[in-house]
């Protein structure tokens, strides 16, 4: 019998691999690595823009990464930094027109493809998921900080 972490943990490799492939098989029409369709998406959604910084929190990835990405997505077009100051400390990162387009590509792209992975689940069931899944990891970022708790 499979057990409920090897159940779990599979599932969500799974799920993970696949969006990686689909993410880097899509962003290569861009010449870009998959994980910037994730940043595409998110930047759209500040039409004010948004810090490198709160683009780290909001994906969830390091300053590193981000930094990276940020320097090459800018470089090729589809990022431009606003700063608000002459130093051009905490500039906001806006999409360009090209990179409105990318992100607008992807988006349709994940509409399309989320929509297929869950034709099967009703409204409810998927409802109920997302809330089980926004528990899990809330639960598991603690136990990362915390610790795993002590058995009963």
């Amino acid at each position: 019998m499979i057990s409920r972490f090897e159940q779990f943990t599979s599932a969500i490799s799974s799920i993970h691999r696949s969006i990686q492939k689909i993410e880097r098989e899509q962003m290569e029409k861009y010449g870009l690595k998959g994980v910037y369709a994730q940043y595409l998406v998110t930047i759209q959604r500040y039409k004010d823009g948004i810090t490198a910084a709160q683009l780290c929190e909001v994906c969830d990835l390091d300053k590193a990464a981000v930094s990276r990405a940020v320097a090459e997505m800018t470089q090729r077009g589809l990022l431009e930094r606003v700063c608000t100051n002459e130093t051009g400390y905490r500039a906001r990162l806006k999409l360009t027109d090209k990179g409105q387009e990318a992100a607008d590509y992807v988006n349709r792209l994940a509409l399309t493809a989320v929509e297929a992975a869950g034709k099967a689940l009703t409204d409810e069931s998927r409802a109920v998921m997302y809330t089980a899944l926004e528990s899990i990891a809330a639960e598991l970022s603690v136990i990362c900080k915390e610790g795993i708790p002590e058995g009963k």
